[in-house]
């Protein structure tokens, strides 16, 4: 199969990697930055230097990957490739999309006939190596002209786990709802380490963060990927993590799924306690904090600390 992929950063560039190291697909490589387009020549891929140019080296029908960053560079990228394909072709968005969003670009690419696909793609910058969890959505027809690529870019199927790693969801925007409820549990999940080793680091014990990291990994109960990469973490920053800063972003789908879980009345403390303490590591709860200090000092002379005067 021929592909197009919008977006060399380092899940796109990955992808294109993965799939021309594994793969005898062709891949028509675009991204505003000639360095990154550069860098999938030499894995493989045929360059383009435009959008127009990309799209005109496709055979049909054709596909084309978009893998930029989730809103207005999505939508603006996808009606761009509106103008340039025709009837029978196939655009696919493998970023962070809200399904909300996907569901809108599925009924624009219908009206000019062209297929769309949603896949909420997993994996980060391991999935060059370990391939991509991805939950797509969309019509039969186009996940199947789109089957061939997802084959290479997901995990194999083993004997352990005989399951490849993609799989049809439902329809338009059931890929990327999916992955934003994967993605509320994975704050949850994050938060409740966090929380664990912040305790285990102010032990009297002299704990090693590492060392419980890596042992945990071995057969207890709480053992997961996330796991090991905090093991790593430790492992290569030091078990005070000093050379971070405790400033955690959010890209959206945690508010996302927890608006879902607000609309259908499903209790998500979990993710709501997560997602605040995010908003906390920027200093949003900050003033709500020095409100409670100075009511704690105002009805029981608890002691406050006082702010440097600048």
């Amino acid at each position: 199969m021929q592909i197009g992929f919008v977006g060399l950063g380092k899940m796109g560039g990955n992808m294109v990697t993965r799939l021309r190291r594994d793969s005898d697909h062709e891949v028509v490589a675009f991204d505003f930055s000639a360095d990154a387009v550069k860098a999938a020549e030499e894995h493989g891929a045929t360059g383009a230097s435009t959008l127009q140019e990309m799209v005109g080296k496709l055979n049909a029908p054709r596909a084309a990957w978009v893998m930029v960053p989730a809103g207005r560079p999505t939508s603006d990228t996808i009606d761009q490739l509106l103008d340039l394909m025709s009837e029978g072709d196939l655009i696919v968005d493998g970023g962070n999309s809200k399904w909300t969003d996907s569901i809108a670009h599925h009924a624009r690419c219908a009206q000019r006939g062209v297929k769309f696909v949603d896949v909420g793609t997993s994996g980060g910058v391991w999935g060059l190596a370990i391939g991509y969890c991805m939950m797509v959505g969309g019509e039969d027809e186009a996940v199947s002209m789109l089957a061939p690529i997802l084959d290479v870019l997901a995990p194999p199927a083993t004997e352990d786990l005989p399951t490849i790693g993609w799989g049809h969801m439902g329809g338009p925007g059931a890929g990327h709802y999916v992955k934003m409820i994967h993605n509320g549990i994975e704050y949850g999940l994050m938060q409740s380490y966090a929380e664990g080793f912040a305790l285990l680091h102010e032990s009297e014990y002299g704990l090693d963060n590492e060392q419980i990291a890596k042992l945990w990994g071995k057969g207890s109960v709480i053992r997961s990927w996330l796991l090991e990469l905090g093991a790593r973490a430790f492992e290569v920053d030091g078990n005070d993590l000093g050379s971070l800063e405790g400033w955690v972003e959010d890209s959206g789908e945690g508010r996302w799924t927890l608006d879902q879980a607000i609309e259908h009345g499903v209790p998500m403390p979990t993710l709501s306690a997560a997602l605040f303490a995010r908003f906390s590591s920027r200093g949003e709860g900050e003033y709500a904090a020095r409100v409670t200090a100075a009511l704690r000092n105002q009805f029981g002379g608890h002691a406050v600390k006082t702010a440097p005067k600048i």
